[in-house]
């Protein structure tokens, strides 16, 4: 990986991908959003269990790398887009749990990286927000579709069509992330949270979002059919045979992910 894009191992099953621009606010290039897509793969395919998403410095990412875009034609901008694209719809559709460390500024798509993920930390007094209307442009990774989502569509409305970021603390208050709390802590709340989840049956966890995801899109009564069709392959799963044998046994159960 080049030094803009950095994949760090946090703990046994946890990894972190970094985006490591500080200087630009972890602006989004196009060769580092090609980058951040190639990362991604590479730790899916290591096999981790938990991925974090941070920024290095005083930003989480400022979003698209304006001051790139502006020597670029209209061909070459919607080339820019499409790899940013790439990156957070691969992170939307990551067979792993993800977890947003967001530790600064998260806006246009910046945001739009934080939504793709299924978690979301933040600094309390970090800003977030989809602010795309203020340049004359529109979120273009997702940033319609995913905010209503998690925080319903009148909030998300005002939002977007003010392009006013808002604090951490209010990001909480209103659903967008799981937790806001102080710069000092975020790591530790982010490493503890992954470190949980990485101690769970992969099996298990991997079905859960797959589950919750594709449910939302459908009848609840589908949705809860296919719950249950789900559930005959987590009894027979190597992961449940050993999470009662280590429940009788009284010791932490050694999930394989089979």
């Amino acid at each position: 990986m080049s030094e803009d894009v950095l994949i760090e191992a946090v703990s046994e099953g946890v990894i972190q991908i970094r985006l490591n621009r500080p200087e630009r606010m972890n602006a989004l290039g196009h060769e580092m959003s090609g980058r951040l897509a190639a990362a991604l793969e590479s730790v899916v395919a290591a096999g981790a269990r938990v991925l974090l998403v941070r920024g290095t410095g005083k930003a989480f990412c400022a979003g698209a790398d304006l001051k790139e875009r502006l020597g670029m034609n209209a061909i070459e901008r919607a080339a820019h887009n499409a790899a940013i694209n790439a990156f957070v719809d691969g992170l939307a559709s990551a067979p792993i749990p993800t977890i947003a460390v967001v530790n600064g500024a998260a806006l246009g798509g910046g945001c739009e990286i934080a939504l793709a993920c299924d978690l979301r930390v933040i600094a309390s007094g970090a800003t977030i927000g989809l602010t795309e209307v203020r340049v004359g442009a529109i979120p273009g990774a997702g940033g319609t579709q995913r905010l209503p989502r998690v925080i319903g569509r009148a909030l998300a409305l005002e939002l977007m069509m003010t392009g006013e970021p808002i604090t951490g603390t209010r990001a909480a208050a209103i659903g967008l992330v799981n937790a806001a709390l102080p710069l000092e802590e975020l790591d530790a709340r982010a490493r503890s949270l992954a470190t949980v989840i990485a101690s769970r049956s992969p099996f298990g966890v991997r079905r859960i979002k797959r589950l919750v995801y594709e449910g939302l899109e459908m009848p609840e009564r589908e949705a809860v059919k296919r719950e249950r069709e789900c559930l005959k392959q987590v009894l027979s799963s190597k992961d449940y045979a050993e999470g009662l044998a280590a429940f009788s046994e009284r010791r932490p159960p050694q999930f394989t992910g089979e």
